[in-house]
Parts: structure tokens; C-alpha cells; sequence
């Protein structure tokens, strides 16, 4: 993807259509196609867009915050906090479904895989879109958050009645580019092992999250991960 445009959906091609012209963004491809050519890096490049390319920008109606991809073989594929069907259920997941399963009642799902949320409409984005094998942070300050900002403002400034949940200090500090004047903005603990306990059990966003989608006219999210993949 060196100093090109990535493939990605249409709306969000023509809505970010600046970013991907931009002297920024020119850098970034620069730097990944190296980081390609001498290092391991994960997602693959065909899934880094994924989470745009499973929910355009005209179908958002729920956006979860994350940080990095996963830095682990076989675990990043673009979405944030999904691994892919038979990777084992990261910590953070693991907690996910813990608050879900008391919150709306699912089942823990025995799947990471949260393709089914994404293309519900559930936009889930990591603040940087790509990391190299085992480093946690390596692909930070290289331009990601500067693109991943924007598209937090243009869902921002195009959409109305999104409901943005903000999960941890980095996540919530995301809060001063959205307007609350037509959105809703949903905050609690990081789900990690590390703080879960400190105000994500028990935030119960998900049904809030539905109650919400409900009073205003929009569909609920199925949010269990398993089973049959709902279509637009």
C-alpha cells in the first residue's frame, strides 16, 4: 500500500479520500511497505482495512474503541479486540463476554471472532491499525492515529445517533473528537485483567447500548457472536 490508497469501501474512500492524499499518509505507506519488506507484520495487509470494509461508514451505529492490533501469529485481523475463529479468546475478549453474559444473558461465546458485530454495524477500531510480531506499540506515532482520529471526526461530523463506547483512559480521552450534541458517548474501565474490575463489569453498555439504537428508530445488535452472520 505504499504511497497509494488502500482498497477499502467506498464510503469511507470518498469520505477519507483527503487523508489518503495527504503528505501523512504518503509516510505511512512508506513506512509499512519497509516494515513489510524487513519485519513481520500483523494484521496481513489484506485485513487492515477490515474493519471498514465490514462496516461502511453509512451503516456505523455503534463505535468500540481499541488501542493496538494483536502482536501474537494468527491474531490480528483488523478488528479491534477480535481474534479469528480457533485463536484462543484473549483476556480482554475473555472479560468482554463475561460483562456480556451478565449484562443481556449470551452464552460465553467459545468464538473471538466479532466479524458478525462488524457487519451489524459495530465499528471496531484500533487507534493504530497495524503492529509488528511480539512488540506491542511498535507501530505507534507513525502517522495510524492521525488517520484513525479523522475517521473518529468524520464519523463524527456525517453520522447522527452513533453510540461510541469508550473502554480505559486512552479510549475516553478519543471523547474531545466527538459531538455529544448528536451522539452518545458510553465510558468505563479498560476490560482488560488489569482494570476490569475497576468499572467494566457491571457497566452493562450492551443493553444500554440496544436501549439507546431503540428510542431511536435504529436496529438493536445481535451481539452474540456465534451463529449465523446477519446481512444488511
Amino acid at each position: 500500500m505504499a504511497n497509494s490508497a488502500p482498497e477499502i469501501e467506498e464510503s469511507w474512500a470518498l469520505a477519507l479520500s483527503e487523508d489518503f492524499e495527504s503528505e501523512y499518509f504518503s509516510k505511512l505507506s512508506t513506512f509499512l511497505h519497509e516494515e513489510v519488506r524487513t519485519q513481520t507484520v500483523y494484521p496481513p495487509g489484506k485485513l487492515i482495512f477490515s474493519a471498514f470494509n465490514l462496516t461502511p461508514l453509512t451503516a456505523v451505529s455503534v463505535v468500540i474503541i481499541g488501542q493496538d492490533p494483536y502482536h501474537g501469529a494468527g491474531q490480528a485481523q483488523g478488528l479491534a479486540f477480535s481474534v479469528a475463529d480457533g485463536i484462543r479468546i484473549p483476556p480482554s475478549l475473555q472479560n468482554i463476554y463475561k460483562e456480556l453474559h451478565e449484562d443481556v444473558g449470551i452464552p460465553i461465546p467459545v468464538t473471538g471472532n466479532l466479524e458478525k458485530w462488524a457487519r451489524q454495524g459495530v465499528l471496531l477500531l484500533n487507534a493504530t491499525l497495524t503492529v509488528r510480531a511480539g512488540q506491542p506499540a511498535s507501530h505507534r506515532g507513525k502517522g495510524w492515529e492521525t488517520f484513525t482520529d479523522d475517521v473518529i471526526r468524520t464519523v463524527s461530523d456525517l453520522r447522527a445517533g452513533i453510540v461510541f463506547l469508550l473502554w480505559g483512559r486512552f479510549a475516553q480521552e478519543k471523547a474531545a473528537l466527538i459531538d455529544t450534541s448528536k451522539h452518545y458517548i458510553l465510558k468505563a474501565a479498560h476490560p482488560s485483567p488489569f482494570s476490569a474490575h475497576k468499572g467494566f463489569f457491571g457497566c452493562r453498555h450492551f443493553s444500554k447500548t440496544n436501549e439507546i439504537l431503540r428510542v431511536n428508530g435504529m436496529a438493536e445488535i445481535d451481539w452474540n457472536p456465534a451463529g449465523k452472520i446477519i446481512s444488511y
